[in-house]
């Protein structure tokens, strides 16, 4: 987990109406293929919230906890995941057919040790657990995009 990971999306919808789907994090279980369920700590998703996460791969199942650290509603969201110490995004840009969403996951101050060990040992390595994760983030966007324009206006 060494690298910043990134996919993107085009979306046939506003930002806000994108927003309105991506900041329900509670409903994060339904698009991610690794994060199964965050639990909103708290009630309402702002900066400062607390979830705490169930993430699964085959028969490992693991929990993490995150803080959101930047809520700007039509425009991006960010939370750190406090284990491991990497930053996941949503970052929302209009278009001139919608909107193009951004998912990222970076490490600017490294992973930390128990979760560089277990990606060695457990996960199948930096590599393939990167890949894995590019892989989740693409599905994660295109159940995303589909949910959306299912409802979408423009």
């Amino acid at each position: 987990m060494s690298q910043t990971l990134e996919a993107t999306v085009d979306i046939a919808a506003s930002p806000e109406r994108v927003w309105s789907v991506i900041s329900d994090l509670k409903r994060m279980g339904e698009w991610s293929p690794q994060c199964r369920k965050m639990i909103i700590r708290g009630g309402t998703v702002a900066r400062g919230t607390k979830t705490i996460n169930i993430n699964k791969k085959g028969l490992l199942v693991w929990p993490t906890t995150s803080k959101v650290i930047a809520f700007e509603p039509g425009r991006e969201l960010r939370f750190r995941i406090n284990e491991n110490r990497s930053i996941w995004s949503f970052t929302l840009e209009p278009t001139a057919t919608g909107t193009r969403i951004v998912q990222r996951r970076e490490a600017p101050q490294g992973t930390s040790k128990v979760s560089q060990t277990l990606i060695k040992y457990v996960l199948g390595g930096s590599e393939p657990f990167d890949d894995d994760m590019i892989q989740g983030m693409n599905a994660t966007l295109a159940r995303i995009k589909n949910e959306v324009e299912a409802g979408a206006t423009v």
